[in-house]
């Protein structure tokens, strides 16, 4: 009689584990951040299910068979400021905030995409090139190279960095060549002389080798950070046909001959020139060296990107930088406009990546360059000393990159006006679904997915990433 009974709380049991099991299947992890502040992306107690009921609401149709591009990842761009911050936290504290950007465990965002400038951005204390000279004076085989104020605070923060997550991706931009290779002798401004292109290539390949040495693998490299902005601190006015021209004649043959496989991206400015791109990528001689191109988005619309992907589909879509900004007393949070335009716009719009503008500043928005340089660029985080704050640019990143992991891939869903959506699969094989609210209401909407449906909710201005 006891064998009879056990076998059957046996039967009991696994049946009723087993039906736990489908339920705790159909119930997606729901991560939300809410308008009011309430809610700052934050793991919800989800009690929401797939099922077969029907009604009227809107619904986003979530098709995995139809797919796109492969997603390297998000994040934001490590400037020399951001690293400097960090660089002088206490040891514990440094390791506290880098753990919670780059790890994946718990309630850390997992970044998983980083940009480095190539020498000084105009987030720098100071302008500096890895090869500067006094005037009159030149190295045109790069003898006197060397990464200098990057060892400092970039590298250092990079190896901790790489120490979490050693499968980061790393685009480095520059935002001026040497001056003793430009028109005029000014961080600002000028072009690069043509009997520097050589110089100039040799630049970029030292910088690709000597990051290597330090263990700081560099993925893909822009040619020229905003090439038709030349008013910033640093900064160089390169044109499409001159870009073209260095990249085909040397540049991609200098990584050839050094057989350097780092990727080179054209452009890296705004969405208003999709014609700048499309130009360098319709040189024949020019496109077999350039893996795609970058985009930015002060400017123009986003779906230019895919104006660039339909004329060259085989070359790849980026999304290098945009800044992101809040007031730091602000009592709601706008997460809605990030989100839409940049983690679902670009992606929709065939990009591998998303970086936002910048890592870290500190309560005044420091370091930044004189004579140019960004006053008001707040970063993803504040640090003040050995603490810090989380702000737009955090949040808005973190709603993707701890969830839509390097390898995973764009898949198909419908727009809906005040819901805009873009939804992934990863590689272990699970649904990614992020919605914002764009409505002046609540709204609430079903998620199809195989023929079933669960029916969600979201506050007007909130974001929600769904996970299944």
């Amino acid at each position: 009689m006891l064998s009879t009974k056990f076998l059957r709380l046996f039967i009991i049991c696994v049946f009723t584990c087993s039906s736990l099991a489908v339920i705790a299947q159909n119930q997606p992890e729901v991560w939300l951040t809410k308008a009011d502040r309430s809610v700052l992306f934050a793991k919800q107690a989800s009690k929401l299910s797939f099922t077969a009921a029907k009604n009227n609401l809107p619904t986003i149709t979530v098709n995995d068979k139809e797919t796109y591009q492969t997603i390297d990842g998000f994040g934001y761009a490590l400037t020399g400021g951001s690293a400097q911050h960090i660089v002088k936290m206490s040891a514990p504290a440094r390791a506290a905030l880098l753990k919670e950007l780059f790890a994946t465990d718990g309630n850390n965002i997992g970044v998983s995409y980083i940009r480095l400038s190539i020498g000084a951005s105009d987030l720098n204390e100071k302008v500096f090139s890895y090869n500067d000279l006094p005037e009159g004076q030149t190295d045109l085989t790069q003898s006197k190279f060397d990464l200098g104020p990057d060892k400092v605070d970039v590298i250092p923060v990079m190896k901790e960095i790489l120490a979490i997550n050693p499968k980061l991706k790393i685009m480095g931009s520059p935002w001026s060549p040497p001056l003793w290779m430009k028109t005029t002798y000014d961080a600002r401004g000028g072009m690069l002389k043509p009997e520097y292109y050589d110089a100039y290539a040799r630049y970029f390949v030292r910088y690709v080798q000597e990051m290597q040495k330090e263990g700081i693998p560099i993925d893909a490299i822009t040619v020229q950070n905003e090439p038709l902005h030349p008013g910033n601190n640093p900064s160089l006015l390169m044109v499409a046909p001159d870009q073209a021209l260095f990249v085909k004649k040397f540049l991609g043959p200098a990584f050839a001959k050094a057989n350097i496989k780092t990727k080179i991206i054209v452009y890296d400015h705004n969405a208003d020139r999709p014609d700048y791109p499309i130009s360098i990528l319709d040189d024949r001689e020019a496109r077999k060296y350039i893996d795609g191109s970058a985009f930015h988005l002060y400017g123009g619309k986003i779906e230019a990107l895919t104006d660039v992907h339909n004329a060259h589909p085989d070359k790849n879509i980026y999304f290098s930088e945009q800044m992101v900004v809040e007031q730091p007393d602000a009592t709601d949070i706008k997460i809605v406009n990030p989100v839409k335009r940049l983690i679902i716009g670009a992606t929709r719009n065939w990009s591998k990546n998303v970086l936002e503008w910048n890592l870290a500043a500190d309560p005044e928005n420091k370091p930044y360059t004189d004579r140019g340089g960004c006053s008001m660029c707040q970063g993803a985080v504040t640090i003040d000393k050995d603490s810090y704050s989380r702000n737009l640019a955090y949040y808005s990143i973190a709603h993707a990159s701890k969830f839509v992991r390097p390898g995973a891939v764009r898949i198909a869903t419908n727009d809906l006006t005040d819901l805009p959506n873009v939804a992934f699969k990863t590689p272990g094989g699970k649904h990614v679904l992020i919605v914002a609210n764009s409505s002046k209401n609540a709204a609430r909407f079903n998620i199809s997915f195989n023929g079933k449906s669960l029916v969600a909710a979201l506050d007007k201005g909130s974001v929600a990433t769904y996970i299944w």
